[in-house]
């Protein structure tokens, strides 16, 4: 069939704190609270209306890493990114899903840089608008996002990528199998906890808090493990987490530099280290790929052929526009993360890029703090859908689940209840459910983009105005 026409109606924008049960560090942030982003977009089709949403949080020191920006106007950024991407797609003009994305993209990164609003930013304002539209389509059709996109009911198209003029999109997409199931990587950060010495004052909420918890806990036997960019002190971290992770039968590693290392030579040193060292060598023959070891200012004019001989590098933060993965793999990249806070498109579009190349070029499933309910089910959908068998998951780690974003009862019953198997606990204590290391998706096949239930957005607040105009990276 083809692809369906609508006019976006309206999309309105909400938020709502969330309080981390302890501290995350990644790259040059320590975050404790932060605020989650909710759209709820309305699309006229065939004479109807139909609703769809998404969630996402407004992480901080990520998408613009400027240390003279504070967490606040790091959210007010995205904030502003989101409100453009709104104001752009509510024209009143007639198109498919990925037709309205496809005829705003290059409008709306112009305007996100007349704010001074960086690429990766555009990318999260239209990614937001994106992913509630097409749930309103799937409402719309009475199909699950897996048949959606299979069915290639957005019109993904070569629109934005000419290098896939070429590639059959349509029957690329149709050939999808997504599972039932996936790994869940835990994300072990710069200042997590490895053994119980290292607590300093527990939280005492029944989850874990070590890295010896965790797995004892979850069941989890993938890992992703974050660097400073100091390769002795990375080096003596590595060596601690390595002595836990050895205890186990079996374990999967993959590294994120978060940017830290400087050069590719010190990257490379730093790799050399860990694996000619006794205690860190297993540790580092379990390690499939490293992400993002470079500054993304870098990364597109750097030779990294050096190090990708001794494992496959992806670029996460580089990735910033539609042209960040085939230049990169100029330099020595193969891989590419996948982030719907990057672009739900933009995944996709990747993913086809890997299978047009054939062997040796991969996605990897990443996370920014995905937090229950709309954010985590719609990202781990799309990972699912595009094969991946692992994903990193850390929103439940560091968010005791629903009642760490202030959800009233009977909106975390209503998700428990609507998505079965990938939800536990009661009462308060609702949260991801983690078991054997792995995620039950099986209620994410059902109509709409992954959700069966909604935020309350009576309880939610509109999005904030900024005090001060956005603020322009330096």
């Amino acid at each position: 069939m083809s692809a369906p026409t609508f006019r976006i109606v309206a999309v309105d924008l909400f938020e709502r704190g969330v309080v981390l049960r302890m501290p995350f560090r990644f790259g040059v942030v320590t975050l404790t609270a932060c605020p989650q982003a909710f759209a709820r977009a309305r699309i006229a089709i065939d004479g109807r209306e139909f609703e769809g949403a998404s969630a996402e949080l407004l992480a901080p020191k990520w998408f613009d890493k400027n240390l003279a920006l504070s967490n606040d106007d790091n959210f007010d950024q995205l904030r502003q990114s989101a409100r453009l991407a709104r104001d752009a797609y509510v024209d009143g003009t007639v198109r498919t899903a990925f037709g309205h994305a496809a005829a705003h993209y290059a409008e709306h990164e112009r305007a996100c840089a007349a704010h001074g609003l960086n690429p990766l930013i555009a990318g999260f304002g239209a990614s937001l608008v994106d992913r509630a539209v097409l749930d309103a389509l799937c409402r719309a059709h009475g199909v699950s996002f897996y048949a959606a996109m299979r069915a290639n009911l957005p019109g993904l198209d070569a629109t934005l990528t000419p290098d896939l003029a070429g590639f059959d999109i349509a029957a690329h997409l149709a050939a999808l199998a997504p599972r039932n199931s996936i790994a869940v990587r835990h994300t072990v950060g710069l200042v997590d906890a490895i053994t119980a010495d290292d607590v300093v004052e527990r939280v005492d909420d029944g989850l874990p808090e070590t890295l010896e918890e965790v797995i004892a806990f979850y069941g989890n036997r993938w890992f992703k493990l974050k660097v400073s960019g100091n390769p002795d002190a990375d080096a003596a971290r590595m060596t601690r987490i390595a002595a836990v992770l050895d205890r186990l039968p079996d374990y999967q590693v993959t590294f994120d530099g978060n940017e830290q290392y400087q050069d590719a030579a010190s990257a490379a040193a730093f790799w050399r280290q860990l694996a000619s060292s006794p205690a860190t060598r297993r540790l580092a023959a379990a390690t499939h790929y490293i992400e993002q070891p470079l500054p993304r200012a870098i990364t597109l004019a750097t030779d990294v052929r050096a190090l990708a001989a001794e494992r496959p590098l992806l670029i996460d933060e580089a990735d910033g526009t539609l042209d960040a993965f085939p230049r990169a793999l100029q330099y020595g990249y193969t891989g590419v993360s996948s982030k719907q806070c990057k672009g739900l498109y933009k995944s996709l579009l990747n993913h086809a890029r890997c299978a047009a190349r054939g062997t040796g070029y991969f996605m990897s499933a990443e996370d920014l703090t995905t937090q229950a309910g709309l954010a985590v089910q719609q990202d781990t959908a799309l990972v699912n859908l595009i094969g991946l068998t692992h994903v990193e998951r850390n929103g439940h780690h560091y968010v005791h689940g629903f009642a760490g974003q202030g959800a009233a009862p009977a909106e975390r019953h209503a998700f428990s209840a609507a998505q079965p198997g990938l939800y536990t606990g009661a009462g308060d204590d609702i949260r991801l459910d983690v078991r054997n290391g792995a995620l039950d998706l099986a209620s994410l096949a059902a109509p709409g983009f992954a959700t069966s239930a909604y935020p309350d957005f009576a309880a939610l607040s509109p999005m904030r105005q900024p005090d001060t105009p956005a603020v322009a990276a330096r």
